[in-house]
């Protein structure tokens, strides 16, 4: 059962993602379908830098590998990484490098994401026992972005860059953590994704949705700890749907 509420879940996430992608694209349309001969703000691309704000939400989980105790010992059956939903708040900085190129950076960015384990326990009172880890983390994203030509108000690209992730909510110096699983504060990751940019009278509003892969191992393994020591190695993953306001 829950199994399925999870995944039920994680399909009306990208279900949500769709129907406002959807929507934004038709509004936009719409509106700009009945000024065709104007174009707004004209001049936005031309500049060597601008500003803006950026809200979205994500979805993340973790990927993982078993350790080999995990086949010595049974009290532990089975391992699952459960996605869920957080939130992102951004300033961005966009410097322009060429007609088609800008190099697009996030000097604040928090980033509020929350991962579960699902352990399956053979000697319990609880056969499923999930374990949250919440994380409040404040990265630094550095983006190159390729766009296209300018059609009217509207303008679609393409990014590629890296983020160092900083955990303020990292638990690995914890000393009482029997039911924990520590994770170390750093992370580095790898993003690529896409977007639109629709241009208005007065700001440029930009729907974004972007893949996110951890290249670090973030397992602080620690052999006592019961939830901790079946896991090997653990990285992190996430989807991040954005509005930004240029």
């Amino acid at each position: 059962m829950q199994k399925f509420e999870f995944r039920n879940s994680k399909y009306l996430l990208r279900r949500k993602i769709i129907s406002i992608i959807i929507g934004i694209s038709f509004i936009s349309s719409t509106s700009f379908g009945q000024l065709p001969n104007e174009l707004n703000l004209e001049d936005h691309d031309d500049k060597s830098y601008h500003f803006g704000i950026n809200v979205g939400f994500n979805s993340s989980h973790f990927l993982f590998t078993l350790h080999p105790r995990f086949l010595q010992y049974d009290s532990i059956m089975d391992v699952e990484s459960i996605n869920n939903v957080g939130v992102n708040l951004a300033w961005l900085v966009n410097f322009r490098i060429s007609d088609h190129w800008d190099l697009r950076l996030h000097p604040l960015d928090l980033t509020f994401s929350e991962k579960n384990f699902l352990y399956t326990q053979k000697y319990a009172d609880t056969n499923k026992v999930e374990k949250k880890i919440t994380s409040i983390t404040l990265s630094f994203p550095i983006h190159f972005e390729f766009s296209s030509d300018r059609i009217d108000n509207f303008k679609v690209y393409t990014i590629i860059g890296a983020k160092f992730d900083y955990d303020l909510a990292s638990n690995a110096g914890a000393r009482r953590a029997e039911d924990l699983i520590k994770l170390r504060r750093g992370d580095i990751s790898v993003e690529v994704g896409m977007g639109f940019h629709f241009y208005f009278p007065v700001f440029v509003l930009t729907p974004e949705i972007k893949l996110s892969s951890g290249l670090l191992n973030l397992h602080a393994r620690d052999e006592n700890l019961r939830y901790s020591n079946v896991i090997d190695k653990i990285s992190s993953k996430m989807v991040t749907f954005s509005l930004t306001v240029e």
